[in-house]
């Protein structure tokens, strides 16, 4: 295990989109919001759409990490994305790839631009596991793996378990089967989804339901890979709870008759970056052999 290997704490700035009055997070400008995310104790901020100078003079004044995000639709966008990246100081960016309508020449495409890009511009581009993309489904990752085992990956693993059902089939089976992949995130959109639904509420101090055991035991599988590997550095946690206007946090009718979200997202992000906190920790911990005979 590499001494300096560390977990960093990221808040990705659409989690603060359209925060309702009633949420306890962040309002007004840029830099208040900023403030209070330095406050809470994030460490950076990742960006959906390219920042502007003063936005990025504002983080850097706080001693906010940045780390950027895009989607890649041609191999031609990979050399724009890690260029402009560079250029604004990111540490890494996590990408959307393709449609998921790619041939596997086509995707294979992809996949080469990129990793190309990322070496010549010295940052990483974490592939994100991600609906609607060339990485939607498990199988067909795996296989890229097999074919770019340099790959390394984002880890938003909300669309495949509720996407692809992780529970239907067998959770365990599952969890083995993507191994190749969990060994290579380097990067996770702290998300929860349930079994049918791709983002949903976590009640603290409650007994905790088998899908919210399910994704700690993701993200501890993933953070313990990381650390074995002696990759050292800084594995990233980001969470990033969307707004209900793209159909992410559900809203329900209150009886004041007015509807409201099923929680303040700015609060769930807090617990979220305790409980990956408590699962880094877990990583740390050597895994207890199976006895036999």
């Amino acid at each position: 295990m590499a001494a300096e290997a560390s977990l960093r704490c990221y808040m990705n700035l659409m989690a603060l989109d359209s925060l309702p009055e009633t949420s306890s997070g962040p309002h007004g400008g840029f830099e208040e919001r900023m403030q209070a995310v330095r406050a809470a104790g994030f460490e950076g901020v990742q960006f959906a759409e390219r920042p502007s100078p003063k936005q990025l003079a504002i983080c850097r004044s706080l001693r906010l990490g940045l780390v950027a995000s895009a989607r890649i639709n041609s191999p031609v966008e990979s050399e724009q994305v890690a260029a402009s990246a560079v250029h604004d100081g990111s540490e890494c960016v996590t990408l959307h790839v393709g449609w998921g309508l790619e041939s596997d020449a086509e995707a294979h495409r992809l996949i080469e631009s990129i990793l190309e890009a990322s070496l010549r511009h010295r940052i990483p581009l974490y592939i994100e596991t991600h609906r609607a993309t060339i990485c939607q489904d498990m199988w067909r990752t795996v296989q890229l793996v097999n074919r770019f085992p340099e790959i390394r990956f984002n880890g938003d693993f909300s669309h495949w378990y509720a996407g692809q059902e992780m529970v239907y089939g067998g959770f365990e089976r599952k969890l083995a089967f993507i191994q190749p992949v969990l060994e290579r995130v380097r990067f996770i959109h702290g998300r929860i989804a349930s079994p049918g639904c791709i983002q949903v509420a976590v009640e603290d101090g409650v007994e905790t339901p088998l899908y919210v055991q399910h994704f700690k035991t993701l993200w501890t599988s993933c953070f313990r890979y990381f650390l074995t590997g002696a990759h050292g550095g800084a594995f990233i946690f980001t969470p990033e709870l969307l707004a209900p206007g793209i159909y992410y946090a559900r809203t329900f009718m209150a009886p004041e008759g007015v509807r409201r979200e099923e929680s303040d997202r700015w609060q769930q992000s807090l617990l979220l970056k305790r409980l990956a906190k408590e699962c880094f920790h877990m990583a740390q911990e050597p895994v207890e052999p199976l006895l036999t005979g």
